[in-house]
């Protein structure tokens, strides 16, 4: 074998890695982030949420069970670069169609392993996110870092409308990406016969694919409409109920989102997940605010503050609500972190309005958090 190629990450702090380079020959600047799943790289690869962002996985290996077309969470990868301590020469499974490195390849994306990914770990815990560089091709670790340096940053930047759905549509209406909603053997428990199927209009502010899969096996036909669409669209559309959905960015520069949900929550039951749960706390007149680095992985610990239950979430997030801002709007903050007590998850008190900070679709990740969906429908069928 002939020697690997390499390549390079560099942060806006002048901090160099060199590793091998895997993916495409491509050099790219975005926020680096960390995420400590020890499986699902491919849903963290295609996330909407990553817009924007340089992923290092914490996790050794990488890779060795490929790529499969079922399991992608979007129209294809959407991180700005991917950086692993080592990827898997051997890629096995009966699902698998393709490397993660001709993956990255095919969507240009560089990827780089062969790095201290604990070090780069430690680093942004220590000194918070950074602006990165990553670089497959020929580049001095000057212009790396100047690049890292360049780059403009997550605050006050709308990168929805990049991953956001660019007209309305229907998903999924033959029903083929869900299992069957039957009544034997079912673990759900609804207020009516779950024969019964609602309307929902899911916001899509960069959503991920097994969402509309949890809703629609869960009793929802799905009709997703754009971020920027207005709430007099969502009105004559006639939903029985509203969901919005995760997405990338800083939830502050969204505010057509914020007017619109605002008027929404007037008139609708309402569900929110990730940014959706940070555009409501804006619809309230509360802020959000950037985390030091961010939660992203499948092992957060979260506290029902009404049942006193902990759960085991999934998530992905760079922000925050501020929950004293929040309680002064008439929202009860139901859920909190347990590693630094940020909110993860609200309600309103006389609406039927909730949301949480996490992803209870697990893609990737535990399934504690399903039941959401049955209180999403069992709330929607009590308004119906």
């Amino acid at each position: 074998m002939g020697l690997s190629k390499a390549g390079i990450i560099a942060f806006e702090d002048g901090t160099v890695f060199r590793g091998r380079a895997f993916g495409a020959a491509a050099t790219s600047v975005g926020e680096a982030c960390f995420n400590t799943s020890m499986t699902g790289y491919q849903e963290i690869l295609t996330d909407p949420s990553y817009f924007s962002q340089i992923v290092t996985m914490t996790a050794v290996q990488i890779g060795n069970y490929g790529i499969n077309p079922q399991d992608v969470e979007s129209d294809g990868p959407k991180v700005k670069g991917f950086i692993v301590r080592e990827i898997s020469p051997v890629t096995s499974n009966w699902r698998s169609n393709q490397s993660v490195p001709d993956y990255l390849a095919a969507a240009g994306i560089p990827g780089v392993e062969g790095v201290d990914t604990r070090a780069i770990t430690k680093k942004l815990r220590v000194t918070g996110a950074l602006n990165a560089c990553i670089s497959t091709e020929d580049i001095s670790d000057q212009e790396a870092v100047d690049r890292a340096k360049k780059f403009g940053g997550l605050l006050g930047v709308d990168f929805v409308q990049e991953v956001s759905a660019k007209q309305a549509y229907h998903w999924d209406p033959e029903r083929l990406q869900s299992t069957p909603f039957t009544v034997a053997g079912t673990h759900l428990q609804c207020a009516v016969s779950p024969t019964q199927r609602y309307r929902v209009a899911a916001i899509d502010f960069g959503a991920k694919y097994s969402i509309y899969r949890k809703l629609q096996h869960h009793g929802f036909d799905v009709h997703v409409f754009p971020a920027t669409a207005p709430a007099e669209e969502i009105r004559e559309f006639n939903p029985d109920g509203v969901f919005l959905s995760n997405g990338p960015g800083d939830p502050a520069a969204v505010k057509y989102a914020h007017q619109t949900v605002k008027s929404l929550i007037e008139h609708y039951p309402t569900f929110g997940i990730c940014l959706g749960h940070q555009i409501i706390t804006h619809a309230l007149g509360a802020a959000t605010f950037k985390l030091k680095f961010g939660h992203r992985g499948g092992n957060q610990p979260v506290k029902n503050l009404e049942t006193g239950t902990v759960s085991i979430t999934a998530q992905n997030h760079g922000f925050a609500s501020t929950r004293e801002e929040l309680e002064n709007a008439g929202a009860i903050v139901t859920e909190i972190n347990l590693n630094d007590g940020t909110v993860e998850g609200l309600r309103i008190k006389d609406r039927p309005v909730f949301s949480v900070q996490y992803h209870p679709e697990a893609a990737p990740g535990p399934n504690d958090a399903d039941p959401l969906f049955i209180d999403f429908y069992k709330m929607v069928a009590q308004h119906a």
